[in-house]
């Protein structure tokens, strides 16, 4: 349900890169923007005019704010011992000022905390459309193979209601989230996953179930 047609790349593409403080990572030109373009075939969604506006502000948004979510150093995952407690304190630092920054926006929309190892976690996150708040629940598990593998963000409440989800309520990535993902192991993690994966999914997805009149009963 969540394939997409492959499509020729355009000559002459050309590549924004986002400077750190640490590191350098690359965004694709209209990453968003052409992912939306590609969700059009698939869903009932206003005109691709309105979307490319929305997509392109909502691109710009989020390279800056990328740019702000603190890089990780330590290359280790939940079975890795002591080398994870390590990488599990950069993982809550880059979250404490990710959510620093969506605050300093007035752009607060989620919540999450994990188990006493760090390898599930669990919360809610929220958007808001029309002046009305949407609230889900929130979950995922870090891979065995977590940081090299991108955990599988789901909203299990919405499972079904769209074709932009795996069963279980598991969100679908763009194509360009899981090599911009790869390029950038180990300075991703779950801050990065939420910004640059869960928030542009409900921006693009939220509207056109709004207008299906099939979350109503997540209204806040």
């Amino acid at each position: 349900m969540c394939s997409e047609a492959p499509r020729q790349r355009r000559p002459g593409k050309q590549v924004l890169a986002i400077s750190n403080t640490r590191n350098e990572y690359e965004f694709s030109r209209c990453e968003y923007a052409s992912s939306m373009r590609r969700r059009l075939a698939l869903c009932r969604e206003p005109s691709w005019t309105a979307w490319s506006r929305k997509a392109a502000r909502m691109d710009e948004g989020t390279k800056r704010t990328v740019q702000k979510i603190p890089l990780l150093n330590v290359n280790a995952g939940p079975r890795d011992g002591d080398e994870w407690t390590a990488r599990l304190k950069e993982e809550l630092n880059a979250l404490i000022g990710y959510i620093q920054v969506n605050k300093a926006q007035d752009n607060d929309w989620f919540q999450i905390e994990c188990n006493k190892t760090g390898s599930r976690w669990t919360g809610k996150c929220w958007y808001y459309y029309e002046q009305v708040r949407y609230e889900f629940d929130l979950e995922f598990e870090l891979p065995v193979t977590y940081p090299a593998t991108a955990p599988e963000l789901m909203l299990p409440q919405l499972d079904g209601l769209t074709a932009k989800m795996y069963r279980g309520g598991k969100i679908c990535q763009t194509i360009h989230f899981q090599p911009l993902w790869a390029r950038n192991v180990p300075r991703f993690g779950i801050a990065h996953a939420l910004a640059l994966g869960l928030g542009p999914w409900l921006a693009a997805e939220i509207p056109d179930l709004v207008a299906r009149g099939v979350i109503t009963k997540f209204a806040k």
